[in-house]
C-alpha cells in the first residue's frame, strides 16, 4: 500500500493498519467516494474551518476550504476538511473571549486524534485566529494559517465607513442629535457589504496581518478582501505549500519562536494594531513555551513609528491597504530600519527578509516610510503600572487623544458597564469632561470572559457640548476597532480583589502615559482599610464550562489563557480505537 511513496507517516498509523482495524479506517472513508490510492501514504492534511452562519465574518470559509483543497491533491496530498467552532465577537454573548479557550482546545484535540500529518486553518473573526493558533501549537503538526480576508470597504453617502469605527462614530453622532434614527438604521446596511471580517485594522485585520508576521501565514495573504479572487489563489497555494511543509518536517514549533513574536510585536506598532493582540500572542507565546510578557509591548516598540494611516488610528480601510502593498510592503520598511529580525523561518521555508525582497509600496499616504511616518515612534501599545494596576494595564497611544495621554480627575465609579448604560443619557449626571470613568468587575473571571465594554459612549450632554474624548479606566477590553482614550486590561481585575476594586467616586485617578503609571491618588494606609472591607463577588457559576473557565482562567498580563493548556503537548498517535 506504500508502493512509490515514503512509508512512516503518521497517518499510516490508520490508513495503513493491517488487519480490522486498517480495514475499519479505509473502509469508512471509501464511502465518500475515495478510491484505495489515496491510502498510500501520501500526506493526509486536515482543513479546519470555522465557517459558521452563526459568525458572520467566517460564512464563506466553506469556499475557502474548496480552494485549500485543490491546492492539496495538486501537491499530492489528501485533504479531509472538518468543522470547528466559530468564536464571532459579532454576536457571542457574553464575549467570544470566553471562548477562545474553548475554541483552542477543541482544534487541539481534534488535530491531534485524527490521522492527519498537518492541517490548514480557516479563519476568520478575531478569536477564531488566535485560537486555532493556540491549538496548533500545542500539537506541532505542521500548520499554516489562512484567514478568510477582510470586507470590501463600506460607503455611505460618498465616504468610506469602517466596521465598528463607524458604529461608535454614529452612536456618538445620535446621542449628540446629528443624526436620525433612520439615518442610522440606512448606515448600518452600508458597513458590511461583502464577505469578510472587519476592513478597519480592528482585531480580526490585526491578528490576520500578525499570523502573516509570526511567519505562520503566507506572505502578502492577510491583506487580499474576502471576495478578491486572489484571496482564492492564496489559499490554494496555502494548500499546495502545507504538503510540502510535511515533507520538510517544518512545525510551528520551528517558525513561532521569540524573533518571531518580536516581529509580530513591532509589525502591531506599525500597523496601529489592536490592544487584544497582547493578550492573544502572549495566549499562543505560552503554547510553545516562549517567555513574552506584558513589558515587551512597550518594550520592544519604543523606536517603532505607526506606518499604516487606518481606522480608528488613521482615515484609510483595508482594501486600500491591500492595493498600497499590504503586510510585506511594512515589514520590508521594518527591515530596512532594522526593526525586525530578517533571518526568521516561516511557512514558506523562506525567511522573512526572503519573503518581502521584492515588496513594492504603491501607496505612500495608506502605508508611509519610516523616514515620514503615519505616526512617530513610540506612540504604539503603552503598557503603565502603578498602584492601580500593579500587574499593568495598556492603552492605545494611536487612538487617544494626546491632550489626554497626561491627565488628572476624580473617578466616577460603575460596577458593571449595564450600570453606566442606565445613566449615560441623563442630562444631570454628575459627570464633566475632566471625569476618568471606571468600569470595573468586567475583567476575565468578573464578567466572565473580559468582555469589549471599556470604550464606554460618553455621557450624551458631554456629546451635545461637543466633548469628543474622555479618559475611561477598566479591566475589560476594547475592540481592535475602537478608539479614545481608554485603558484596559487593567490587572489584577476587580473580581479577584485587584485595586480597581478599591476606588471610589471622587477619588482622584492620575494618568501619565509617557511616564507610563496609572496611580489612585490614595494613601495607602487607606487602601489597606478599603482592601480589608472588601469582600470577592459571589460566584456565579458552578458547573459547566463557564465553571471551568472562571477557575482556571489566567489573568490579562498572562494571556487570559488557562494555566493547563500552557505548553506542547505533542502529535504522539493516540492508542488505537477498535
Amino acid at each position: 500500500m506504500t508502493e512509490g511513496r515514503e512509508a512512516g507517516s503518521r497517518s499510516q498509523a490508520w490508513f495503513g493498519a493491517q488487519g480490522r482495524s486498517g480495514m475499519v479506517y479505509r473502509s469508512w472513508m471509501r464511502n465518500q467516494g475515495l478510491g484505495h490510492e489515496v491510502f498510500d501514504g501520501r500526506p493526509v492534511i486536515g482543513v479546519a474551518t470555522s465557517a459558521s452562519e452563526l459568525a458572520p465574518c467566517n460564512t464563506h470559509l466553506t469556499q475557502v476550504a474548496e480552494a485549500v483543497k485543490r491546492g492539496v491533491w495538486q501537491a499530492g496530498g489528501l485533504p479531509l476538511q472538518f468543522p470547528t467552532m466559530a468564536t464571532g465577537e459579532t454576536l457571542m454573548r457574553p464575549t467570544a473571549m470566553l471562548y477562545r479557550n474553548l475554541m483552542a482546545m477543541e482544534v487541539e484535540e481534534l488535530i491531534r486524534a485524527n490521522p492527519l500529518d498537518g492541517v490548514v486553518l480557516l479563519s476568520g473573526c478575531d478569536k477564531t485566529t488566535p485560537a486555532m493558533l493556540m491549538g496548533a501549537a500545542s500539537v506541532d503538526l505542521p500548520a499554516v494559517m489562512v484567514t478568510g480576508g477582510p470586507m470590501l470597504n463600506g460607503k455611505y453617502r460618498g465616504q468610506d465607513v469602517g466596521s465598528g469605527t463607524h458604529v461608535w462614530k454614529f452612536e456618538e453622532e445620535f446621542k449628540a442629535g446629528r443624526m436620525t434614527a433612520e439615518e442610522c438604521f440606512f448606515a448600518e446596511g452600508c458597513m458590511a457589504r461583502s464577505h469578510g471580517h472587519c476592513m478597519t485594522m480592528g482585531t480580526a485585520s490585526t491578528m490576520a496581518c500578525l499570523a502573516e508576521a509570526l511567519g505562520m501565514q503566507l506572505p502578502g495573504s492577510a491583506a487580499w478582501p474576502a471576495v478578491d479572487a486572489r484571496r482564492m489563489e492564496t489559499a490554494q497555494a496555502a494548500g499546495q505549500r502545507i504538503v510540502r511543509m510535511v515533507e520538510e518536517g517544518l512545525r510551528p514549533s520551528r517558525i513561532l519562536t521569540r524573533e518571531a513574536f518580536e516581529n509580530a510585536v513591532r509589525v502591531n506598532a506599525a500597523i496601529g494594531g489592536s490592544t487584544n493582540a497582547v493578550i492573544h500572542l502572549i495566549a499562543i507565546a505560552g503554547r510553545v513555551g516562549v517567555g513574552l510578557g506584558l513589558q515587551d509591548f512597550d518594550d520592544l516598540v519604543r523606536e517603532v513609528p505607526t506606518l499604516v494611516n487606518l481606522m480608528p488610528s488613521g482615515k484609510y480601510l483595508m482594501e486600500d491597504f491591500c492595493y498600497a502593498g499590504g503586510l510585506p510592503v511594512v515589514m520590508a520598511e521594518l527591515l530596512r530600519g532594522g526593526l525586525l529580525h530578517g533571518e526568521q523561518i516561516t511557512v514558506t521555508g523562506r525567511t522573512v527578509a526572503e519573503n518581502t525582497e521584492s515588496a513594492e509600496r504603491a501607496d505612500s499616504d495608506v502605508i508611509t516610510g519610516l523616514d515620514a511616518p503615519f505616526q512617530p515612534a513610540g506612540t504604539g501599545i503603552a503598557v503603565l503600572r502603578g498602584n492601580l494596576c500593579p500587574d499593568g494595564a495598556v492603552i492605545k497611544q494611536s487612538a487617544a487623544s494626546p491632550h489626554l495621554l497626561t491627565h488628572r480627575g476624580p473617578a466616577r465609579v460603575f460596577d458593571t458597564p449595564e450600570a453606566y448604560h442606565e445613566v449615560v443619557d441623563d442630562p444631570e449626571l454628575d459627570i464633566d469632561e475632566n471625569t476618568v470613568i471606571v468600569i470595573r468587575y468586567a475583567g476575565p473571571r468578573g464578567y466572565p470572559g473580559m468582555p469589549e465594554v471599556s470604550n464606554v459612549p460618553l455621557p450624551a450632554k458631554l456629546l451635545k457640548a461637543g466633548v469628543k474624548d474622555m479618559v475611561r479606566v477598566c479591566d475589560g477590553r476594547m475592540s481592535g476597532t475602537g478608539y479614545g482614550t481608554v485603558v484596559l486590561h487593567v490587572s489584577p481585575e476587580a473580581a479577584v480583589g485587584g485595586p480597581l476594586a478599591l476606588v471610589r467616586d471622587g477619588d482622584f485617578v492620575v494618568l501619565d502615559v509617557p511616564g507610563r503609571t496609572l496611580h489612585l491618588d490614595v494613601d495607602d494606609a487607606e487602601l489597606t482599610r478599603r482592601r480589608l472591607a472588601w469582600r470577592a463577588p459571589a460566584e456565579q457559576y458552578t458547573s459547566g464550562y463557564t465553571w471551568l473557565y472562571t477557575q482556571n482562567v489566567e489573568q490579562a498580563h498572562e494571556g487570559a489563557d488557562f494555566g493547563f493548556l500552557r505548553g506542547n503537548r505533542g502529535y504522539e498517535v493516540p492508542r488505537d480505537s477498535h
